[in-house]
């Protein structure tokens, strides 16, 4: 189990899942069923309305909340479509990208930023941005999802102007799981 400690530092539970067992957790609830412990902090449930379509502070906020369950949803969403994508660039035989390291090297960089990858691994990913616009879309916007939470200095209503844009063009996309996508991120709500 690695835990989510890194993203909720002052959670005092550190499994987010349902299928992830914490003793530490357990002990702490049997502690605050007999009165000898108080849970002061854990880490923020994501919540969806089914009846938003349109990105708010509320939802603005959820989504910076989660950031990272956000991109991890991101990755889960458009993994795929980047799979067959790769799979098709590998039967036009575009050189570079007909080894399975592409298609390795598409499964990381959905995961972690392109930064974080090896050398050898981002030219492959660079050639599959060239080779195809299904891929060098996604890479965009997932650039743009990213660097919203970088921004966080800017006003809220920027930023919800700058959400709304992102979901805007992620459903002109023409790519079904981004347009997929942008509706789970537009009901996310405090």
């Amino acid at each position: 189990l690695h835990n989510n400690h890194h993203a909720y530092v002052s959670s005092a539970r550190f499994s987010n899942r349902w299928w992830e067992l914490d003793l530490g957790w357990m002990y702490i609830r049997i502690l605050e069923s007999l009165h000898l412990a108080k849970v002061r902090r854990v880490a923020p449930r994501v919540h969806f309305n089914p009846a938003k379509t349109r990105c708010d502070a509320a939802t603005l906020q959820a989504v910076i909340t989660h950031r990272y369950e956000v991109l991890a949803r991101f990755a889960r969403s458009m993994r795929q479509t980047t799979v067959d994508e790769i799979r098709g660039l590998r039967a036009r035989a575009i050189p570079g990208l007909t080894s399975a390291t592409a298609l390795d090297a598409t499964k990381r960089w959905l995961q972690a930023d392109a930064r974080d990858l090896p050398e050898h691994e981002r030219v492959v990913l660079e050639r599959a941005f060239h080779a195809s616009v299904v891929l060098s879309t996604i890479g965009a916007m997932r650039q743009d999802l990213s660097a919203l939470w970088s921004r966080s200095t800017r006003s809220t209503a920027l930023l919800t102007r700058h959400l709304e844009e992102w979901c805007r063009l992620a459903e002109e996309s023409g790519i079904g799981a981004l347009r997929e996508f942008s509706r789970t991120l537009r009901r996310y709500d405090l």
